[in-house]
């Protein structure tokens, strides 16, 4: 299935190279260069995510996903100049799923995207696995190789987590901020705290090892690379 995307951004230059990028990547594109006429697109198309710039002509960014999130819970990215953290945490308050600021790497967007539509998948779905692990997110059950494991409620957070974004490499701060939210106070080795607790129940007990460690970077739920 090829993904429709929309992009919302009035500078033409790096709405056209998006446009470029994301076809070259195999996704349907269709560019509004206002805010208003972006808000009709994304209430009237049937698209899978937006790319939404902040200031737009017509009506910005802000009240274009404070209108979308009244009707849709499609996946938005917000990609703005804007860089405050206020800027940031309103997007997020207000229902982005993402905040990507400018200037941008091209392939960190499409992690981004790729991430986000995973999630969208995932969102409609009761049931997650990865690998011999079996979450049911209505009754908060998991198993591995049949075998049932008690987590608690932040552990199956991070758990959840780690399998919708498997093979993909978390920083901590990825990890924090979506599992502990973007307005978390506290220690910050609590990432590393959680996995090892996580680890003692989901791979100790087990011969795989599924919950990497990225040196100097973060954490993977990958399986264990055959160095032979």
């Amino acid at each position: 299935m090829v993904e429709n995307i929309l992009i919302i951004e009035d500078e033409k230059k790096i709405a056209r190279f998006l446009q470029m990028e994301l076809e070259h990547e195999g996704y349907n594109v269709v560019i509004e260069y206002s805010g208003d006429k972006g808000l009709r697109r994304a209430l009237d198309g049937n698209y899978d995510l937006i790319i939404l710039d902040l200031m737009l002509p017509g009506m910005d960014g802000f009240s274009v996903l404070k209108e979308i999130r009244k009707k849709s819970s499609i996946p938005v990215i917000i990609l703005s100049a804007k860089d405050e953290i206020k800027d940031k945490v309103m997007g997020l308050d207000i229902g982005a799923d993402d905040y990507l600021t400018k200037p941008f790497s091209i392939e960190e967007l499409m992690a981004r995207i790729r991430n986000a539509l995973r999630k969208n998948i995932k969102a409609n779905t009761k049931k997650i696995s990865y690998d011999g692990i079996t979450m049911d997110l209505s009754t908060y059950e998991v198993k591995r190789d049949g075998v049932k494991i008690e987590l608690t409620k932040k552990e199956f957070d991070l758990l959840k987590y780690l399998i919708i974004n498997s093979e993909i490499v978390l920083t901590r701060e990825n990890i924090l901020e979506n599992v502990w939210g973007y307005n978390y106070i506290g220690e910050t080795n609590i990432v590393d705290v959680y996995i090892r607790y996580l680890r003692s129940k989901i791979d100790e007990p087990f011969s795989d090892k599924l919950i990497q460690t990225i040196r100097g970077v973060g954490y993977s739920l990958r399986k264990e690379k055959n160095e032979n």
